[in-house]
């Protein structure tokens, strides 16, 4: 099979094109024929070496995917060969067939493309985490979103409306802000030096009782200046690549919080995961929410799909088709 294989760490030059034998399911797994690959900002730090868990080379990168069952392992019930999924495996979807535990695969709704359905649980999954979980988003709460037009921002805004929330969009362009608009945000703001002075103004002088943080570096500290008393940061990421330095004490003023969210642990917790899935899937069955597909690449392309995501050209999910 064909499949992106990484030797070293490094950015998209170490990304190998090569052919590897067809794997085959152990007892709990399921193959799956890789339709469509959703390609996250996590999947880049994971080829760098960067990422929160350590990488192994050689490897192959890729932690969702979508395609339709080839073969079960021992012991898998409740699946069968044919069937179409999403599957949330760590690493190894950048290929033309990968494995995953059967406890990591999601049916797909028959409305959903496979692109679609590569495109939904990391980010999803992450939304509803962040928002209902972790933050305890109540309905009337502001919520700002960083890169609100990448895959994990139009898929925030979507989550966030279910749950009642008020949002402001921050992204890059004109464009970028009206796909935000068209997903549900009352407030669209260019990233620009003032944007601390049109939060307060757009919440009447108090700011963001949730503010989702996926750039870090130096705008972490700005990041705390927008929000409310009693506000909740949610670190989810650092696209800046970059440390961001804070001061505790200085949360005390506000009785605000900084919070971690990372989906990882949340995958091993089964009864969470009820809880997100019986949220979510609904609202995917009903098209209330739908995951919006950016840029598509072809399988032996994926160094320029890399390249593109860290250009921040992209909107919605980039997609690897093998």
């Amino acid at each position: 099979m064909k499949a992106i294989q990484v030797h070293r760490a490094g950015g998209p030059e170490v990304l190998e094109l090569t052919d590897l034998p067809k794997p085959h399911p152990g007892p709990g797994q399921v193959l799956v024929k890789v339709e469509a690959v959703g390609l996250n900002f996590a999947d880049i730090l994971y080829v760098a070496g960067e990422y929160l868990v350590r990488t192994r080379y050689p490897t192959i990168p890729g932690m969702e995917f979508a395609g339709v069952i080839e073969a079960l392992g021992e012991g898998v019930e409740g699946l069968h060969p044919g069937q179409r999924v999403a599957a949330l495996g760590g690493s190894g979807a950048f290929a033309e067939y990968a494995l995953v535990p059967a406890r990591s695969v999601l049916p797909v709704p028959a409305q959903m493309s496979a692109a679609e359905a590569a495109a939904f649980p990391v980010s999803y999954f992450t939304a509803y985490f962040a928002l209902a979980t972790q933050a305890r988003a109540r309905p009337g709460e502001w919520v700002l979103l960083q890169a609100a037009a990448g895959a994990l921002g139009t898929a925030s805004i979507q989550v966030a409306k279910v749950l009642g929330l008020r949002v402001i969009a921050l992204a890059s362009s004109e464009e970028k802000l009206a796909l935000c608009q068209g997903l549900g945000a009352e407030v669209a703001l260019l990233n620009t030096q003032g944007v601390v002075d049109a939060v307060k103004n757009a919440t009447e002088g108090k700011g963001v009782d949730i503010l989702m943080e996926v750039v870090g570096g130096e705008g972490f500290a700005q990041s705390l200046k927008m929000l409310a008393y009693r506000g909740r940061l949610l670190v989810i990421g650092s696209a800046s690549r970059q440390m961001a330095q804070m001061y505790p004490v200085s949360l005390m003023k506000g009785n605000q919080s900084v919070i971690g969210v990372w989906l990882t642990p949340f995958l091993s917790d089964p009864a969470e995961m009820q809880a997100a899935t019986a949220f979510l899937m609904p609202l995917v069955a009903s098209g209330q929410i739908r995951p919006v597909v950016g840029q598509r690449f072809k399988l032996e392309e994926a160094a320029e799909a890399f390249r593109f995501v860290l250009s921040r050209k992209n909107t919605g999910k980039v997609i690897l088709e093998p």
